[in-house]
């Protein structure tokens, strides 16, 4: 699935599945409401394939270009209608129905959103616990004294479960004023306050991809576990020198060691040497000697000790898992979270506050989708409800040729009592598109820097 056609195949399902969700939301409730509905479409251009059902004769259909989809009703502005459909033209109906209506599809993205976190916290969400890895010396993480290791309790006043909040906590905070202040709980227990201060750097680390780059640090991994050995080969050198299962290997050849990529990066730079090993057993520290041993990868020689990491990651990721009812707390505030998130976000790339590179377009998208599809049915899950929400977002944006623009029109014509004139309508689409336009180019771009660039 990680291919090219598997990243496409990926975001035709997420498009057709969203904007279906989309559409069915204004569709039930224009029948709620007593309008006629001539077409309900998942895709555009030429159907591929129709049904014609109901008294209304509507068709549904499934169109051959597989990037959005409509619901068409019966209206008077596009010519005369039968005497027996009288009253259920979309025009004809009261101005609250229309709204209805409108809201409809979005509310619809919220609601799948709230059922898909559901199904995942009762399933049970995979969760990385939010910890600092490798500290890079001199960086703005190294200044607030953040130590590899130090899980990140809570930002300003947010408790931070996992990465995911925290990582929305940071951002609001270092968007806000340039500071982020953080709870940090040492190995042993120990809390402590730091704040990291980037000052007027804070617009550049929103760009994507840069803010752990940025702030100097990242995330703390299965690399960032101490060399705590799983596994004794039989045929390394390890095995011959005594080391067993459960012990931690502190130092190598007086190279101190911290975590397992410490112990990676010694061994392989030191084949056919004879090295000191220094480890801890049942609280001992004892010392062994022992010849690293020669293997070949990719035509480069690379050392070998012949262990492998014990695979404990239990203190650092685990599976987040409610009943019923919790899970449906669990999803509405994370759906809540998400979608002042996004909003916030769109709100300070107006002022400038945050990168434009953060907006993205069809092919990073379907990269994302491709991604999620091949890690797993929970992770595309996840990031469908992610989109679902952006896309209920942005359809609310007061934008004419989208929801939120239409529910403006039809929210002036309900305090004057009368529709917008012709031109005034005209112009606002045209303003519309415009800024649609605006707005793919960016993404656009954005897309092709990043393959690029």
């Amino acid at each position: 699935m990680g291919s090219a056609f598997g990243n496409l195949l990926a975001f035709v399902i997420a498009i057709s599945v969203l904007v279906a969700v989309h559409e069915y939301g204004h569709y039930i409730v224009g029948r709620w409401t007593g309008m006629k509905v001539l077409r309900f479409s998942i895709g555009f251009g030429k159907p591929i394939w129709m049904r014609i059902g109901g008294k209304d004769r509507t068709e549904y259909c499934i169109s051959a270009i597989p990037l959005g989809g409509y619901v068409r009703f019966l209206d008077t502005r596009e010519g005369p209608i039968p005497e027996a459909d009288e009253g259920r033209a979309f025009n004809q109906r009261p101005v609250p129905q229309r709204i209805a209506v409108l809201l409809a599809g979005p509310a619809f993205n919220f609601l799948f959103a709230i059922v898909a976190y559901w199904a995942l916290f009762l399933y049970g969400i995979p969760t990385l616990v939010p910890a600092v890895g490798e500290v890079e010396p001199g960086s703005y993480a190294a200044q607030a004294g953040l130590e590899q290791g130090d899980r990140i309790v809570a930002v300003g006043d947010v408790d931070t479960a996992d990465w995911e909040s925290a990582l929305v906590a940071m951002l609001n905070q270092m968007v806000s004023d340039g500071r982020v202040p953080l709870t940090l709980e040492a190995g042993d227990g120990w809390q402590r306050a730091v704040t990291i201060d980037v000052g007027d750097d804070a617009r550049r680390l929103t760009e994507p991809g840069l803010l752990f780059e940025g702030l100097g640090f990242r995330p703390f991994g299965a690399g960032d576990l101490p060399a705590d050995i799983g596994r004794v080969e039989d045929d390394g050198p390890a095995k011959a020198a005594g080391l067993r299962a459960g012990d931690r290997i502190v130092e190598l050849d007086g190279v101190p060691i911290l975590d397992f990529a410490d112990l990676v990066e010694a061994v392989q730079s030191r084949a056919n040497k004879t090295v000191a090993v220094d480890y801890l057993r049942d609280g001992q520290r004892l010392t062994t000697m022992l010849v690293v041993q020669e293997r070949r990868v990719e035509g480069e020689v690379r050392g070998r000790l012949g262990v492998a990491h014990s695979g404990d990651f239990s203190d650092f990721y685990y599976q987040r898992r409610f009943g019923p009812v919790d899970s449906m707390t669990q999803a509405m505030a994370r759906t809540w979270s998400t979608t002042v998130f996004t909003l916030r976000m769109l709100g300070r790339m107006v002022t400038g506050d945050v990168s434009i590179k953060n907006i993205s377009g069809p092919i990073n998208i379907a990269q994302f989708a491709g991604e999620s599809a091949q890690r797993g049915l929970d992770y595309f899950l996840g990031f469908l409800a992610i989109v679902s929400i952006s896309l209920g977002v942005l359809n609310l944006l007061p934008i004419p040729v989208l929801d939120g623009g239409q529910i403006v029109y039809q929210s002036i014509e309900g305090l004057k009592g009368s529709p917008l004139s012709e031109r005034a309508q005209i112009l606002g689409q045209q303003i519309g598109i415009f800024a649609l336009i605006l707005l793919m180019s960016f993404a656009f771009y954005n897309d092709l820097a990043r393959i690029f660039g």
